[in-house]
């Protein structure tokens, strides 16, 4: 059906399908007429020999094949044809060691992978080593998804030294890898030590610890640039790591959005974040969804956003947050001016007097109605700073003519004419004139009241800039006025 095969396709869906050595065939006719953006090969049963699928018992892991079968002849395609900018290898939990290692080539190779799929996909040790090299030699992928890959202990290891020196990927996430404190997060730590080019690392649902935290602080710490998104969502993490991170946040520089989800954090790990993020000057998203907080961090996390000038979301849901914290937040919302979006719970927590239901309501619908108020205000300044560059990049520019030889240089009409500076305040001066209006006005004082003694003499130009007089130059001299808001007026001759 498709014509057009000067360009790639969108996608080729084959998620579901059972691929075996004649769909491998039929697929590589395909891959010789075709290229696409997007090969999804999830759940295909890659290297999965049916004869196992009868066997009573633990299925031990495919041996490797002599046939070009399942997953090692599909990636030798792709590399050969480069079928695929994002590749989808997710759910195939046989691909084996033969799979894996023509998946490594295929990486190595294909200059237009930039993204791969490989959730619940284990990488087991004998695997890891391959996988490894490929991403510290030459790789061109940006994003990696490794979900629930048994990377803890020996894999992460090998991951992790060889993104030390990959200046290409950008996003790596590891959730579900079942990672711990100790070793998993030294590396992790040690990786962003070294790895300033990586700006999304999730670890969701591991089991970094508060201890594993300290290690991941002392990479932070390090970096210049490099991190944008960090992800700790579910990972057991208590005060006491809020205590490590508190310290480091006023280091960081580059750290953009902060997952702290579904970690008992609780009152006394606010506290012990607020200071730290009052002093941090790059953080624009936190989210502490479901960290035990009461009103008493709820009046914390107030203060904070009370002294933000550069906070944009802020999530709160899931807490025990009553009528003394919402009313914190509230007053915190009358003076921020950036916090453009505060997620609560829609419905008000119960408390012991039923009127403070309806205050829980007030409360709320401020908070939203503060956070809008900031939206429009920060709409307006974009608006604003999109019409200053405009009219910055449009310059007013007059073209007067070349100035006649009997009438001497330093005489008052001929610095009119070049835009001499008159009696009012100068191109450097504190002057608050910053529209064009006031410029033109500012123009025509200039050419009633003339100042002769601000025109720079002609014995006071650079060697360069003298011409004899009657020289040929003379004759085809051009001047050029440029007016500009706020940035005063110059002349080019």
């Amino acid at each position: 059906e498709f014509t057009d095969l000067g360009h790639r396709i969108d996608c080729l869906d084959l998620k579901g399908e059972k691929l075996d050595y004649k769909a491998c065939e039929a697929l590589e006719e395909v891959f010789k007429r075709l290229q696409f953006k997007v090969v999804d090969l999830e759940q295909t049963n890659l290297d999965e020999d049916p004869n196992l699928l009868a066997s009573p018992g633990p299925r031990p892991e495919p041996e490797p094949r002599c046939s070009p079968q399942g997953a090692s002849a599909l990636f030798d395609m792709i590399e050969y044809y480069e079928s695929a900018t994002h590749l989808n290898i997710s759910f195939n939990k046989h691909i084996g060691t033969r799979g894996w290692q023509a998946a490594a080539h295929m990486m190595r190779k294909t200059s237009c992978l930039q993204y791969l799929d490989a959730r619940n996909t284990p990488l087991l040790d004998h695997s890891a080593p391959f996988v490894a090299r490929a991403l510290r030699i030459r790789s061109s992928l940006a994003v990696l998804h490794l979900e629930n890959a048994s990377l803890s202990g020996r894999p992460l290891m090998l991951l992790a030294t060889a993104l030390k020196m990959n200046m290409n990927l950008r996003e790596l996430y590891l959730a579900d890898n079942k990672l711990n404190g100790l070793q998993d997060s030294a590396q992790l730590g040690n990786l962003l030590k070294f790895n300033c080019s990586l700006q999304i690392l999730d670890l969701r649902n591991n089991h970094v610890l508060d201890s594993g935290l300290a290690y991941i602080c002392e990479g932070l710490k390090e970096q210049r640039k490099g991190l944008a998104t960090l992800v700790l969502w579910n990972n057991q993490l208590t005060h006491t790591g809020m205590a490590f991170l508190g310290m480091t946040l006023p280091h960081t520089q580059s750290l953009e959005t902060l997952n702290l989800g579904h970690n008992p954090i609780g009152n006394e790990g606010v506290r012990n974040l607020k200071n730290g993020l009052i002093s941090n000057r790059s953080v624009l998203r936190l989210g502490l969804a479901s960290t035990k907080l009461t009103c008493e961090g709820a009046v914390a996390v107030a203060e904070f956003i009370a002294e933000s000038p550069r906070l944009l979301r802020l999530d709160l849901r899931e807490n025990e947050i009553k009528t003394g914290g919402l009313m914190a937040l509230s007053l915190a919302l009358k003076v921020n001016h950036s916090l453009l979006r505060l997620d609560l719970d829609r419905e008000p927590k119960k408390e012991a007097v039923k009127s403070f239901i309806e205050t829980q309501k007030a409360l709320l619908a401020e908070i939203q109605n503060g956070c809008k108020r900031n939206f429009v205000l920060a709409r307006e300044r974009e608006e604003k700073e999109q019409r200053l560059q405009l009219s910055a990049s449009m310059p007013e520019i007059t073209v007067t003519e070349p100035p006649s030889h009997e009438e001497p240089a330093d005489q008052p009409a001929q610095a009119r004419e070049n835009g001499a500076p008159g009696p009012g305040p100068g191109p450097d001066s504190d002057s608050d004139s910053d529209s064009e209006g006031e410029d033109r006005e500012e123009d025509g004082e200039r050419a009633q009241a003339p100042c002769p003694a601000l025109v720079p003499p002609t014995d006071s130009l650079c060697p360069g800039d003298r011409s004899p007089p009657g020289s040929p130059s003379s004759l085809t001299e051009q001047r050029i006025s440029v007016s500009s808001p706020g940035r005063g007026h110059k002349v080019f001759v």
